[in-house]
C-alpha cells in the first residue's frame, strides 16, 4: 500500500487554497509509521543452555566472555575508532542542517549603510541643467535595517524542518549502527587472534609427539628393526606440521594489525597488550535473542530506515507546497541625508513595507513532476525499510542455527579428538613393541592433529556465531550512545517540529 495521497487537481485548487489560508495547514501527506507484522518467536530457539545462568546483557554482550582484554579493546575502539568519528561528524552535520532549515522559519534582518559622494558631468546628459560654474559634488549618507519573513501558510518550511529532523534522527541511528558493527568486528578479530594462538599451540604440541616418533624410528632403524622408509615418513609428517605454523602466524599478524586500526592505533602496536598466547573466550552467560518484534526497536539500521521513510514523506509535502503561492512580509527602515548634521533628524527617516506574493502559475509540469519524484523516493524508502527488516530476521535465524549446530558439532569433535589422542598413545606402544607398522602411527598422528584443528575451528565458529547473533539483533548500544540527544529534543521543540520527538 502506498503512503502518499493523490495530487490535488487544478479543479480543486481554489478550495484547497481557501482551506489552507484559513487553517494554516501543511500540505502533503502526514507521516504514519508503517505497521509491520513479525512472527511471535524465532523458528529456531537456542537449546541446551545451562539452567540458572543469567542472560547476557544485550547492550554490553561482550561481557559474557568475562575477558578483561576484550573489554579493554572495546573501550579503545569506542574512544578512538576513526569510522565512528566520521559517523559522529555526520550527526553533527545533520544537526547543523536541521538548525539551518529551522532558521528559515524566522524573520531575516539585515543592516545596511552607505556613505557616498557623487558629481554629475558638466558635459553629460544633464549639461543643459548645469549651474554656473558646473555641477558640484554631493554627499549622501544612509543606514538602516531590512527585514523579510516568509509566512509559512502551506507548511513548506514546516515540512522541510520535519524532513531534516527525521534525517538527523537517521544519522543518529547510523552512528549507532556503526557502533554495533564496530564492537562485533573487534570481537571477531580478537577471536581470530586467540584462535590462531591456540592453533599454533596445538601444532607445537603435536610437533613434540611427532618428534618423539621420529626419535623412536631412528632408534629402531639404528637397531636394525625397521627401514629407512619409516624414518623419512616420520620426518615428512613432522616437517609438514611445522610448516602449518607460519600460515597461522600470517593470519594472526593480519588480525593484530586489523585490531589496531579498529582501535584507532598504528598497525603492529597491540601485540603486547593482547598477549602472545591465550585461550579462546568462553561464554559465561546464556544467550538471549528476544523475539522478532524486538528487532524493530533495537536494530539501528531498521530504526534508520524508518526515519529515512519519515524524511521522504515530509519532502513530499515540501514539494507539494510549490503548487501554492508564497506569502511574505518585507520592510525597511532607516535614515538618509546629504549632511551628517541632520542625519538623525526625524525628517531624515525613510521606511517601506510590502507584502509580496509569489506564485508559479505555469512551470510546464515541473512542480507536479517534482512531487512525483519525491513520491517515488518515498516508495523506495518504504521498500527499503521492509527489506532491512527481512534481512535482519534472516541474519538472526542464520546466527541461531549456526550457534546450535556448531555447538553440537564441537561436542562430537571433542569426543573424536579424545579418541584420537588415546589412539596415538596405544599405537606408539604397539609400534615400539613391534606389534604394528609405522603407517598406523602416521595415520593416527595425522588424525589427531586434524581432529584437534577441526575442534578448534568449530569452537571458533561457535564464538563467531555468538558475535553474529548479537550483531544481528542490534546489540551493543543504548540510548546514551548518541551526541547530546537531550539538546536535540530541545532544539526540535524550539523549531516546532513535532515529528522529531521520535528519538
Amino acid at each position: 500500500m502506498r503512503l502518499v495521497r493523490h495530487k490535488p487537481s487544478w479543479q480543486r485548487l481554489p478550495l484547497l487554497l481557501l482551506a489552507a489560508l484559513l487553517g494554516g495547514c501543511a500540505v502533503g501527506p502526514d507521516y504514519t509509521k508503517p505497521e509491520i507484522t513479525t512472527p511471535d518467536a524465532w523458528q529456531l530457539a537456542i537449546v541446551g543452555e545451562t539452567p540458572g545462568e543469567a542472560d547476557a546483557p544485550i547492550q554490553s554482550w561482550w561481557e559474557m566472555f568475562n575477558d578483561p582484554v576484550l573489554n579493554g579493546l572495546i573501550e579503545d575502539a569506542r574512544e578512538s575508532n576513526l569510522t565512528l568519528q566520521i559517523a559522529l561528524a555526520n550527526v553533527r552535520e545533520a544537526r547543523a542542517r536541521l538548525a539551518y532549515t529551522g532558521g528559515t522559519a524566522l524573520p531575516e534582518v539585515q543592516a545596511f549603510g552607505q556613505a557616498a559622494s557623487t558629481k554629475l558631468s558638466d558635459n553629460g546628459a544633464f549639461s543643459q541643467m548645469a549651474p554656473p560654474g558646473g555641477f558640484h559634488s554631493q554627499g549622501m549618507m544612509a543606514f538602516g535595517l531590512d527585514a523579510a519573513w516568509e509566512i509559512d501558510v502551506f507548511g513548506r518550511i514546516r515540512r522541510q524542518v520535519e524532513a531534516e529532523s527525521a534525517a538527523f534522527s537517521a544519522s543518529v541511528e547510523s552512528y549507532r549502527d556503526v557502533l554495533v558493527s564496530l564492537y562485533a568486528e573487534v570481537a571477531l578479530t580478537y577471536i581470530e587472534i586467540r584462535a590462531c594462538q591456540v592453533h599454533i599451540a596445538n601444532a607445537e604440541s603435536n610437533i613434540k609427539v611427532q618428534t618423539q616418533s621420529l626419535d623412536l624410528t631412528e632408534e629402531r632403524f639404528n637397531d636394525g628393526l625397521t627401514s629407512q622408509l619409516d624414518v623419512e615418513q616420520a620426518k615428512s609428517n613432522l616437517y609438514n606440521t611445522r610448516a602449518a605454523i607460519p600460515l597461522f602466524r600470517i593470519r594472526m599478524n593480519a588480525a593484530y594489525n586489523r585490531l589496531a586500526v579498529l582501535c584507532g592505533k598504528d598497525p603492529g602496536t597491540l601485540q603486547t597488550e593482547v598477549g602472545g598466547a591465550g585461550v579462546l573466550p568462553s561464554p559465561g552467560m546464556n544467550l538471549s535473542a528476544g523475539v522478532p518484534a524486538d528487532l524493530l526497536r533495537q536494530r539501528p539500521d531498521i530504526r534508520q530506515a524508518e526515519r529515512e521513510l519519515a524524511a521522504a514523506t515530509a519532502r513530499i509535502g515540501a514539494a507539494t507546497a510549490d503548487l501554492y503561492p508564497r506569502f511574505a512580509l518585507k520592510g525597511a527602515i532607516g535614515l538618509e541625508s546629504r549632511s551628517f548634521s541632520d542625519l538623525f533628524d526625524s525628517s531624515s527617516m525613510v521606511w517601506t513595507m510590502a507584502a509580496p506574493v509569489h506564485w508559479n502559475i505555469f512551470t510546464a509540469g515541473r512542480t507536479l513532476d517534482n512531487i512525483e519524484i519525491h513520491e517515488e523516493k518515498q516508495q523506495q524508502a518504504l521498500l527499503n525499510y521492509r527489506q532491512v527488516i527481512l534481512q535482519a530476521m534472516e541474519e538472526v535465524e542464520n546466527a541461531l542455527t549456526s550457534y546450535n549446530e556448531y555447538r553440537q558439532r564441537g561436542q562430537e569433535l571433542d569426543q573424536a579428538a579424545q579418541a584420537a589422542e588415546s589412539a596415538v598413545e596405544l599405537v606408539s606402544i604397539q609400534y615400539d613393541s613391534g606389534l604394528t607398522n609405522f603407517n598406523n602411527v602416521l595415520d593416527t598422528e595425522r588424525s589427531l592433529y586434524e581432529q584437534q584443528n577441526s575442534l578448534i575451528s568449530s569452537q571458533t565458529d561457535s564464538l563467531r556465531s555468538i558475535v553474529a547473533l548479537y550483531k544481528a539483533i542490534g546489540g551493543g548500544w543504548n540510548s546514551a550512545d548518541a551526541p547530546d540527544l537531550k539538546g536535540e529534543k530541545e532544539e526540535v521543540k524550539r523549531l516546532g517540529s513535532a515529528s522529531a520527538a521520535r528519538l
